[in-house]
């Protein structure tokens, strides 16, 4: 039996702030039973939902210090199987005691160097050895760094293979050397250039780059980017010499979430056999819902997304007034920075009936929304993967994505010569190319619905599962333990 330990800040349906949650909690249940045993490990947050917490079963605890700065800490482990899964839980009240999974980032610092050295410490008291320990962004940085370092003199831990997967490197944990010595417990000799320290502050981030033994990230595309300075947030360097050890694998989603044809959050479910009789029905019943002009002719454009430069608002704003005609609507649903917020409820101020947006987050008008739109706009200055250019394939709405990460690997762009493609993209970060594909799109739609109609047939039918995904983290994990 091949062994896996994830471990992660968040997981679904414990707790989420974004697309990392999905992974953990989503991809250890693709593997095989019968070969692999994989279980997770995330902190045992008070915001995690009371219904799950009052199931979470003691396994045991101790006591453990990490550097100068934290002495004697107790350590708690808890246990639940959820989807045939096994969850562990680390337990400690003054640092996971909390509304929400992050917040100030020195503290966040040394909840997570004391997260990462207690998983490495639980596992002889829990009588789980794993083959290897996949780890998930920054928060879990430290744990090649301490299996490598202070664990490797113990035959428990010789031969536990390390994975870093980056989710997005633009967060890296970062801070000035004496306070991680000192939440660490590391000596001077790990934070030199080539180790753990970057700009002269200690990275958490780039010591389990530096430590790891491959590096996984959620695109090829993004695999490939973040070896240039544009976007390698200054660890260019560092995956450039170890490119050979990494590769880009995109995410997938949990089509028993996310699908059409058993949606009971959507007004009318349907398949790709019949989207075309009834796809519109979401539409109009939304148009309603949030007061729109109801129209199912109309061109409805879809965004759900944090409202921030990254994801492109600073396009939308620059060229709204001309995305907008009479035949077009608009619909947002997000939270982020307040200039874009204020920005979006100016729109539907400005243009009633025809553009709706909604400053929140809502799961449920979510999956409507992805069910009713005819195109799903996501104009990213960068995304490491993205998951809702996926998900708005399924249900059949047409992705508008700008090429960079997983948005290049996954929107495969319209051809109307040769009649292929699943969507239509931009290269370059500029509004007027932005805007110039949307109006392309707007022309397909209006003046060639069958071909429309065959651009929304091939989305539906294309599998971006977790099982895809699965088998090429399989394949990674067995060529780490010499299983060929």
């Amino acid at each position: 039996m091949n062994r896996v330990l994830f471990a992660a800040s968040e997981c679904v349906p414990f707790v989420k702030t974004g697309g990392l949650a999905d992974v953990c909690g989503s991809l250890p249940k693709e593997f095989n039973k019968e070969y692999w045993d994989v279980r997770v490990v995330l902190p045992n947050y008070s915001c995690i939902p009371q219904h799950f917490r009052e199931k979470f079963e003691y396994v045991t605890h101790f006591y453990m210090s990490t550097g100068s700065y934290v002495r004697d800490k107790y350590v708690g482990v808890l246990k639940y199987e959820y989807d045939g899964i096994t969850f562990y839980f680390i337990d400690n009240e003054e640092y996971f005691t909390c509304f929400h999974p992050y917040g100030n980032i020195r503290y966040d610092l040394e909840k997570f160097c004391f997260f990462d050295k207690a998983v490495l410490s639980m596992l002889p008291l829990i009588d789980f050895r794993p083959d290897i320990i996949h780890c998930h962004d920054w928060q879990t940085g430290m744990i090649p760094v301490y299996l490598k370092n202070e664990f490797a003199g113990d035959m428990f831990f010789w031969n536990i293979k390390s994975i870093m997967t980056i989710h997005n490197l633009k967060f890296q944990g970062v801070w000035d050397i004496k306070t991680i010595k000192g939440l660490t417990g590391l000596p001077d000799a790990l934070f030199t250039a080539d180790k753990l320290e970057c700009n002269k502050s200690a990275n958490l981030l780039k010591g389990g780059l530096v430590y790891c033994d491959y590096i996984t990230t959620v695109s090829e595309t993004y695999a490939n980017e973040i070896q240039d300075p544009y976007l390698g947030e200054g660890l260019d360097g560092l995956l450039f010499a170890r490119h050979m050890d990494m590769q880009g694998i995109v995410n997938g989603i949990d089509y028993s979430i996310f699908n059409p044809a058993s949606d009971f959050k959507i007004n009318t479910r349907y398949t790709v056999s019949d989207f075309r009789k009834k796809k519109w029905k979401n539409k109009t019943a939304l148009q309603e819902e949030l007061r729109l002009d109801v129209d199912k002719n109309k061109f409805m454009i879809a965004m759900v997304s944090r409202l921030t430069d990254q994801k492109g608002l600073d396009l939308i704003n620059y060229a709204f007034d001309r995305i907008m005609d009479d035949f077009t609507q608009f619909v947002i649903i997000g939270t982020g920075d307040q200039r874009y917020e204020d920005t979006m409820r100016y729109f539907e101020w400005k243009y009633p009936g025809k553009v709706s947006a909604q400053i929140c987050y809502a799961d449920d008008l979510s999956h409507k929304l992805y069910a009713a739109a005819d195109a799903y706009l996501m104009p990213s200055r960068f995304e490491p993967c993205g998951l809702s250019q996926l998900i708005s394939l399924k249900y059949g709405t047409v992705p508008i994505v700008r090429e960079t990460g997983g948005l290049k690997d996954t929107v495969e762009p319209y051809n109307e010569f040769e009649n292929t493609g699943l969507g239509f993209s931009f290269q370059n970060f500029n509004g007027d190319d932005m805007l110039y594909v949307i109006n392309y799109a707007k022309k397909i739609y209006f003046e060639k619905k069958r071909d429309w109609n065959k651009i929304v047939e091939r989305g539906m039918q294309k599998d971006y599962s977790w099982k895809i995904s699965g088998q090429k983290y399989e394949e990674v994990y067995n060529y780490l333990m010499g299983n060929f």
